[in-house]
């Protein structure tokens, strides 16, 4: 057995733990909780099990979006601080936010304090669960504009003040991505300069953001599949058929999802950026598609009568919004129309 086998929490247990949480909590005190349980612990991006890595987070998000974003990010912080080596160091219990965003207003900026140590000062934004997490992992920026370098600090420190003014989300509102304002906040560099987008695992990582929106739209396809099976009488041919086009568009995200896990596996230390981007490119669309036929075979019923079912519908459309939409098929065709390519032999 693997060490990352020995390591990872299995996906009996995670669902038995998301059973057991009170849907009456937020999302941040779900985190802590699996947490404290031992289920935040998955396979490394690229081990040989990057698999149930993704089938770990699709549970989650089926189970609720703003506690997958959370739980997504702290997984990627972990995964980020064991690819940079023994010097980040664990820490026991913590919870952990990863917040790579780059805001045109501003960047972070870091000043060196002896061997590792950096001062930070200046904002960050788009940080899910600041408010909730014990520990951040960002992106900064020295002085002279070299860079970036991951910079990971306590939360419960004087330099470190969180706002919520401008998050007037409705869905995945309680993911809370806030602004976090640093002032002479102290932190500890992890990795050399520029090696968080570099290495291997920063496109391996990007799967699993999709492995949470495939997660997302089967909890609403669900909700049609109930819908159909619990019918009384014979099931409107309508309703037979938004489940053949969601059935179709699931099991086909799914089976990319499959075959991108396996080829990371299989290549665990190239370029896996035309993967990632044709997966996350994939599942999108087929999350947009359960979207549209599940909203149009059931009608305006679940949207105000199901709590979890308008949450979700909610929740999802802002959660695809992570992905770049026409800068990524851009992206991704370049890499396609790139000589030697060959990318739809069977």
């Amino acid at each position: 057995m693997t060490h990352d086998a020995k390591r990872c929490a299995s996906l009996e247990s995670l669902q038995a733990g998301l059973a057991a949480l009170d849907r009456a909590q937020t999302p941040a005190h779900g985190l802590h909780r699996l947490v404290q349980l031992g289920l935040d612990q998955l396979p490394l991006p690229g081990s040989g099990a990057t698999l149930q890595r993704w089938q770990a987070l699709c549970l989650v998000a089926q189970h609720d979006l703003s506690l997958a974003k959370l739980f997504e990010g702290h997984t990627d912080a972990l995964a980020v601080m064991a690819e940079a080596g023994p010097t980040a160091t664990p820490v026991p219990g913590a919870t952990w936010g990863m917040w790579a965003a780059e805001s045109p207003d501003g960047r972070t900026v870091v000043e060196p304090v002896g061997a590792d140590g950096l001062r930070v000062n200046g904002a960050k934004c788009w940080c899910s669960g600041a408010g909730h997490v014990s520990h951040g992992l960002l992106t900064a920026w020295y002085a002279d504009g070299s860079g970036p370098v991951l910079v990971r600090l306590p939360m419960d420190q004087p330099g470190v003040a969180v706002s919520a003014a401008g998050w007037q989300a409705v869905g995945m509102a309680a993911s809370a991505s806030i602004d976090v304002a640093f002032d002479d906040a102290m932190g500890e560099r992890v990795g050399g300069e520029g090696a968080y987008l570099e290495r291997p695992g920063f496109w391996q990582g990007g799967g699993g953001i999709a492995a949470c929106w495939q997660g997302g739209a089967m909890a609403l396809a669900g909700a049609l599949l109930r819908a159909v099976s619990s019918a009384p009488a014979t099931p409107s041919p309508f309703r037979l058929a938004a489940l053949g086009h969601v059935g179709t568009a699931l099991q086909s995200s799914a089976a990319l999802l499959r075959e991108t896990a396996r080829w990371i596996d299989d290549h665990p230390t190239q370029d896996a950026s035309a993967r990632a981007l044709s997966v996350r490119l994939a599942v999108e669309s087929s999350a947009r598609l359960v979207l549209d036929e599940v909203g149009r075979a059931l009608g305006a019923t679940p949207f105000c009568r199901d709590a979890a079912f308008a949450q979700m519908a909610a929740d999802l459309p802002v959660y695809l919004r992570q992905s770049h939409a026409e800068r990524d098929f851009a992206a991704l065709g370049e890499k396609l129309a790139s000589p030697g390519a060959s990318p739809w032999a069977l």
